[in-house]
């Protein structure tokens, strides 16, 4: 980030894997004073998310972080199970965290948005990697919410690339697109982060080696947890490594990615039951003039980024 003082930011996740590696980044990231931590669930239930990410704050030194608890349920269907096959049934890939004597704030985490943008209005950044149901409901509570929150990053979507759960679909929009519609509806600024980007970003073995020579709690802990995430990934490329799908936003976020192709275009979800259910559909027909800047309140849509940032985000880890 640019600003001279720390930025204050508001994270929505569904802590699974490489949601704990976004918390570490955060943490670790000088720009960043991070402000609260939404809850919604996603790779496994809201609460299980939560109780990851009030572990994983302890073991960063961070428990003046609250967390809120969101919700369970998507906007028009029921939460199923999650994705226990990529982070695990915890969401820790099977390693225990050492259990923080935090708990969970009493305010949801949609009204804890909603007030953290009014406390710091035009200031606060929100940074959401899980599905969207909580941003939509936070909508709800205040549809304000656009022209009080400073930037909103979402990792989510396919533009140009294949899903990773349909054909098409993307796992955070596909669990509940009717909130995902509405929050790049609403009129935020916001960049979207998808697989386009995301899929070429990715932490090998000797990454993971170097984490778990480290030796500090953290980072070891890292080092354990991805071992699951890699088996998974082992899959998709024949070799143990992962993608980096929710560092990489958090990176964009602290403006420590730039991104080279970033057009502003409008997205639409597809809230159908049919097979293209949980696409996102971007408008990139500018691709063959330049993308002119035909939609300037547009989301941005995140196609290129510049440099390795597995080797930016071991380096910051390194640090913890």
């Amino acid at each position: 980030m640019t600003d001279t003082a720390p930025t204050p930011v508001f994270l929505d996740c569904d802590t699974g894997v490489d949601d704990a590696l976004a918390i570490a980044w955060l943490v670790a990231s000088p720009g960043v004073d991070l402000v609260g931590v939404g809850a919604v669930s996603g790779n496994v239930a809201a609460a299980t998310g939560a109780r990851n990410t009030l572990d994983l704050l302890a073991m960063l030194g961070r428990e003046d972080v609250p967390v809120h608890l969101g919700a369970h349920d998507f906007l028009d269907h029921p939460f199923t199970g999650g994705a226990p096959h990529v982070h695990g049934a915890d969401g820790t890939g099977g390693v225990a965290l050492p259990r923080a004597v935090t708990e969970v704030s009493g305010t949801s985490a949609a009204q804890a948005l909603v007030d953290a943008a009014r406390a710091r209005p035009g200031e606060l950044r929100l940074l959401a990697i899980g599905p969207l149901t909580n941003v939509a409901l936070a909508l709800e509570v205040e549809p304000e919410l656009p022209r009080l929150v400073r930037e909103v990053v979402i990792m989510g979507g396919a533009a140009m690339a294949p899903g990773n759960v349909t054909a098409v679909a993307e796992a955070n929009i596909h669990n509940d697109p009717l909130a995902a519609a509405r929050v790049l509806d609403a009129g935020f600024d916001l960049t979207v982060v998808g697989l386009d980007v995301t899929m070429h970003q990715r932490f090998e073995e000797e990454h993971r080696r170097a984490l778990l020579a480290a030796g500090t709690p953290v980072t070891r802990a890292l080092g354990e947890v991805l071992e699951f995430y890699f088996a998974f990934y082992a899959q998709r490329f024949g070799r143990p490594c992962s993608v980096l799908h929710d560092p990489l936003a958090a990176g964009v976020l602290t403006g420590d990615v730039a991104l080279a192709l970033a057009p502003r275009v409008p997205v639409e979800v597809d809230t159908s039951d049919g097979p293209g259910r949980g696409q996102t559909i971007a408008d990139l027909r500018g691709l063959y003039h330049g993308f002119p800047d035909h939609f300037p309140g547009a989301p941005r849509v995140a196609l290129e980024v510049e440099g390795d940032f597995g080797a930016v985000l071991l380096e910051r880890l390194l640090t913890l």
